[in-house]
């Protein structure tokens, strides 16, 4: 049994699997772990799939990893010491389940939805080294956490899952562009796609995203 510093579900990698991959799934603002370990049944059987509850709790069932408020322009104020907080709590689950699993962080892959991909680019952006690779759906990146940002040699082939809504108005299309410009200096592979959605993962984005997920195990140069 995995011993973490937070709440989670998890789905083991196929008994028959010779080299597992791990991905970290982390859901948005308002959920909890049971979102997108829902999305397990169409997660490649090489993955083991590990789905984290953010540690702060907003209600019944309602987790965030920080909190956050929208001022009158549009801007968006969050709680640093909260954001701070959880990203280390990610770093450490990530890197105990990598090493309680032996899954090595060339194999491991961090993801998650609004918030919870804000917090997977924070931790691809800051602690490359405890993985191959972001995956980030319908998100924003955190000018707090720019200054913070790796060398660009420990990026240095690194990836990244990058796809959002042309319809979102939760978190508009311009903030997945705004990633796309930020990552295009740095030397990690991104895949960039919109999708015509709101703030939801359809069929056809989670179809795409799987195939990227498939491609990055059985590419060579990734072992």
């Amino acid at each position: 049994m995995l011993n973490l510093p937070l709440t989670f579900l998890q789905r083991p990698a196929a008994a028959t699997t010779p080299r597992p991959w791990l991905l970290v799934l982390m859901h948005g603002v308002g959920s909890n772990e049971q979102d997108l370990f829902s999305l397990s049944p169409q997660i490649p059987e090489r993955f083991h799939v590990l789905s984290l509850r953010a540690p702060f709790r907003m209600g019944p069932g309602s987790h965030a990893w920080f909190d956050f408020s929208i001022e009158p322009n549009g801007d968006r104020t969050i709680n640093e010491e909260q954001e701070a907080q959880s990203r280390a709590l990610v770093a450490q689950a990530v890197e105990s389940a990598s090493a309680q699993l032996g899954i090595p962080p060339e194999r491991v892959v961090v993801g998650g939805f609004s918030q919870g991909g804000i917090m997977a680019l924070s931790l691809l952006l800051t602690k490359p080294e405890l993985m191959h690779a972001g995956l980030v759906w319908h998100s924003r990146l955190l000018p707090q956490v720019v200054p913070l940002t790796a060398p660009a040699d420990a990026l240095r082939g690194k990836r990244l899952w990058l796809s959002h809504g042309t319809h979102d108005n939760v978190i508009p299309l311009a903030n997945a562009q705004a990633i796309a410009h930020h990552m295009a200096p740095l030397p990690v592979a991104v895949s960039y796609h919109e999708f015509p959605s709101a703030h939801e993962i359809r069929p056809s984005e989670l179809a795409a995203t799987v195939t990227w997920l498939e491609s990055l195990s059985t590419t060579p140069t990734a072992f």
